[in-house]
């Protein structure tokens, strides 16, 4: 295969061994790595000026934006970018907003390079491709239903959640949202009813798995 013809990718990632190994392991014969990025703002500046084939963007990196902030931006500008997310996360509600917002492919970075390399090119193509676990557990949700914090829970009642899961008391939430204590504790309590959890241990272990906050 000419040079011309490889598949041009570039990697975003804050970890640089990470992103070492990952170009090592990409190399070959039908793929080059053709920049690097360790910031989100960084990504998205790379990204315009190379316009690569590919974009292999981690998740959770950055202070103010994040791989799915340089996502959205990109997409909205060029919507047939291909991207594909790259995470040690593998929540179902991350997978289910990749996919929502245009990813082509969704790899944990325990992955087989082949692994990887292989979601580079589906997304090339224009496909989409997910490792089978996590297309199983996908499948699942579409029949059983989602029952994530997401779609139970509107908007107020999710960002509440949230704080509880952070180990604030009600009178510190009710003092970060400028409301009365007893809103709080109505509120809270319902919200404990509606995902079927009452312990703090467990409200954070629900809010970890389904990447409201991290661990």
């Amino acid at each position: 295969m000419k040079k011309s013809e490889r598949i041009r990718v570039m990697l975003a990632d804050d970890h640089p061994i990470v992103m070492a190994g990952f170009a090592m392991s990409l190399a070959g014969p039908d793929i080059e790595v053709v920049a690097q990025a360790r910031t989100p703002e960084e990504a998205i500046e790379t990204y315009t000026a190379q316009r690569p084939d590919v974009l292999i963007l981690d998740i959770r990196f950055g202070e103010q934006l994040t791989g799915l902030d340089v996502a959205r931006r990109l997409l909205a500008a060029q919507p047939d970018a291909r991207i594909v997310f790259l995470t040690q996360f593998d929540q179902d509600s991350l997978v289910k907003e990749c996919y929502r917002i245009g990813g082509r492919a969704f790899i944990t970075k325990d992955c087989d390079p082949e692994e990887l390399a292989a979601a580079v090119r589906r997304a090339h193509q224009g496909e989409l491709y997910f490792m089978p676990a996590i297309a199983e557990r996908l499948a699942s949700l579409s029949v059983r239903g989602d029952e994530s914090p997401q779609a139970l829970l509107d908007e107020r009642s999710l960002a509440i959640f949230a704080l509880m899961a952070e180990g604030l008391t009600n009178a510190e939430i009710a003092e970060r949202l400028d409301v009365s204590s007893k809103t709080i504790s109505n509120a809270s309590q319902a919200i404990k009813d509606r995902l079927g959890v009452h312990r703090p241990a467990d409200i954070t272990r629900l809010a970890v798995r389904h990447g409201l906050i991290q661990p």
